[in-house]
C-alpha cells in the first residue's frame, strides 16, 4: 500500500529464451496497480506461471545516495492465471477466480500473440 492507501505490487518475472545449452532466462520487473496488484498478492507465489498484460515504461528516482537510477518495469495492466489451480501452490480460497483444470485451445488472438513461427517455419524468408 501506498501512503494513500493505494494498493500496489512490485514483483519480477523469469522469461526463458532459447534452448538447450543456448538457453538464457531473462528477469523482468512488474509493477502492478490498484485491484491488479491485490489479485497478485492474493494468489500468486514465488514460481508461479503467471501472465501479463502491460506497457514497458521507464522513470528515474534519486537513491539514498543522491545518484540518479533509472529503471524500466512492465506496469501491468492485466494479470492472470496460466495454469490450472490444481498445479500451483496458490492459496485455495472460494472467492478465487475459477481457473480451467485443464490448459483450453488457444484463441485466435492468444495464437497469434503468443505463437510465432521460427524461421524455419515461415517461408518468405523474414524473421518478422
Amino acid at each position: 500500500m501506498t501512503q494513500t492507501g493505494l494498493s500496489v505490487a512490485s514483483f519480477t518475472i523469469a522469461v526463458d529464451r532459447g534452448y538447450g545449452e543456448n538457453k538464457q532466462t531473462d528477469f523482468i520487473d512488474c509493477t502492478a496497480w490498484r485491484d491488479s496488484a491485490d489479485f497478485v498478492s492474493k494468489y500468486f507465489r514465488k514460481g508461479m506461471a503467471i501472465c501479463v498484460k502491460g506497457e514497458i515504461t521507464t522513470r528515474t528516482y534519486e537513491d539514498r545516495d543522491k545518484n540518479k537510477r533509472k529503471v524500466t518495469e512492465v506496469t501491468a495492466s492485466k494479470v492472470d492465471f496460466v495454469e490450472s489451480k490444481a498445479n500451483s501452490s496458490a492459496p485455495q480460497d472460494a472467492a478465487a477466480p475459477a481457473a480451467p483444470a485443464t490448459p483450453a485451445a488457444p484463441t485466435a488472438t492468444q495464437r497469434s500473440m503468443f505463437d510465432h513461427p521460427s524461421p524455419e517455419e515461415d517461408d518468405d524468408g523474414f524473421p518478422f
